[in-house]
């Protein structure tokens, strides 16, 4: 088993920055790349950006390109996401996700283990 922890969210103002931390423990050694997804009230879970461990390939939606950053630290198992620019239709809940393949990391159903998401509220 795999355990993740979000933090890092929080309230902010429209072109204002968050940076979420999403630190791994357990089993560790049996995934390969980590993504975040948010998820808005009544709406489905939507990819937001995916890192893969061996050459640190990243992958971004499109409505966050330009604006997130995904990144690693090793030794610290611990995966960021540096948001800037922030708007209010980046107001979600976001949940780090953790998977053992690499090849469907844009969905939800790409990923193995969750954590229990942090609130990010961009207001106007």
């Amino acid at each position: 088993q795999v355990q993740l922890v979000e933090s890092g969210g929080g309230l902010v103002q429209a072109g204002g920055s968050l940076r979420l931390s999403c630190s791994a423990s357990g089993r560790t050694f049996s995934t390969n790349a980590m993504g975040w997804f948010r998820q808005a009230p009544g709406k489905e879970r939507a990819f937001v950006a995916a890192i893969v461990f061996s050459g640190g390939v990243t992958y971004y939606a499109d409505s966050v390109k330009g604006r997130f950053t995904i990144s690693r630290d090793n030794a610290k198992n611990t995966v960021y996401l540096q948001m800037n620019s922030l708007k209010p239709e980046d107001t979600a809940v976001y949940y780090c996700a953790a998977a053992a393949l690499v090849y469907y990391l844009a969905v939800p159903t790409g990923y193995d283990y969750w954590g229990q998401g942090t609130q990010v509220t961009v207001s106007s």
